[in-house]
């Protein structure tokens, strides 16, 4: 595709097709939007190259969730022991539900969380911070 391109003071780029291109539809007429690493030299020379997005993964995988909470696992791949799980339990409750009443739901919930730890055959390490 031959096309314009005006390199702006602000550092955009902006390119344009030729009049003889701008019949051809390139996205199916929306626009599409992508993440890349734009370099250019001082001869004018351009190279756009597409940033890698989730080519290692999810960081966490959720194993299950409580009404307030969830109970998610590190990925062996990632883990600078992999001999060791790392298990992550995270609670979000509600400002507005008061002190009694959050205590309450977080000794339901933790109870959950617990007899799931029980019914695996892996030791679980606690770490203090």
């Amino acid at each position: 595709m031959d096309g314009n391109v005006n390199f702006m003071v602000n550092g955009d780029i902006n390119i344009q097709p030729c009049p003889w291109e701008q019949d051809v539809d390139l996205t199916d007429g929306r626009p599409v939007h992508y993440l890349a690493n734009l370099e250019v030299m001082a001869d004018g020379q351009t190279r756009v190259k597409a940033k890698r997005t989730g080519s290692r993964g999810p960081l966490y995988q959720t194993l299950f969730e409580t009404a307030h909470g969830t109970v998610k696992i590190v990925p062996q791949r990632k883990q600078r022991h992999p001999e060791r799980e790392q298990l992550i339990v995270e609670f979000k409750f509600p400002r507005r539900y008061g002190l009694a009443l959050t205590k309450a739901l977080y000794e339901e919930e933790a109870d959950q969380v617990l007899s799931y730890f029980k019914t695996r055959k892996e030791e679980c390490l606690w770490n203090q911070h």
